[in-house]
């Protein structure tokens, strides 16, 4: 039963999923951290924004609001994700502002032009070689684009240490995928959020 919880966290389906998706979109933490990492990113009316993982919509949205001229991209691997993040930002995809896909990581599919941001929130650790999948995405991103990693440790017994120490592996993945100019923003939840940001200030790989 422990095994199936954990996979459903990280790969809602079904009944149990659709139902994860919601008690995740109504819990006020999870509302919280994800929409100020939206924040940190910056993001300006002309902006094509991307979200990695994106379970119920609740960034998604938060991006379309700032992003009134752009475009707004998301991948989830579950398609139960996809139906509620859908149901949550109808009128967006109506528009064709908002594009979303079931894809993961390693499998982008197409953005056309370059992005101007990326987010994350509590998938990294799932991607297969993630400094590889972070060097694609660094390709993706036109020249100073941001990306934004986030981590709330969920492990039993986490602790703002444990925070810390996440922020540095991301911090590691993010200059070894050849980022630059990062910063760590901190959310004071329990435990307590780090978002880690950086730029890509060549453009390519």
């Amino acid at each position: 039963m422990i095994r199936y919880l954990v996979g459903q966290a990280h790969h809602p389906r079904g009944i149990v999923g659709w139902v994860n998706g919601w008690m995740f979109a109504l819990r006020p933490s999870n509302r919280q951290r994800n929409i100020w990492a939206v924040s940190l990113l910056n993001v300006q009316p002309t902006d094509r924004v991307l979200e990695i993982g994106f379970g119920p919509g609740i960034a998604i949205a938060e991006f379309t609001g700032r992003a009134t001229q752009g475009h707004v991209f998301g991948i989830d691997h579950s398609q139960t994700m996809v139906r509620q993040a859908a149901r949550r930002n109808s009128a967006a995809l109506r528009a064709l502002r908002v594009h979303l896909t079931q894809a993961s990581v390693d499998r982008l599919p197409n953005f056309g032009d370059p992005l101007d941001a990326i987010l994350a929130v509590n998938s990294v650790a799932f991607w297969p070689d993630p400094v590889e999948r972070l060097r694609e995405l660094r390709g993706l991103l036109r020249p100073a684009g941001r990306i934004a990693l986030v981590s709330q440790p969920r492990c039993p017994g986490a602790t703002r240490d444990t925070t810390v120490r996440a922020a540095q592996e991301l911090q590691d993945l993010l200059t070894r995928a050849g980022f630059t100019h990062l910063r760590v923003e901190t959310l004071e939840l329990d435990p307590p959020v780090a978002c880690v940001l950086a730029e890509n200030s060549t453009g390519t790989p």
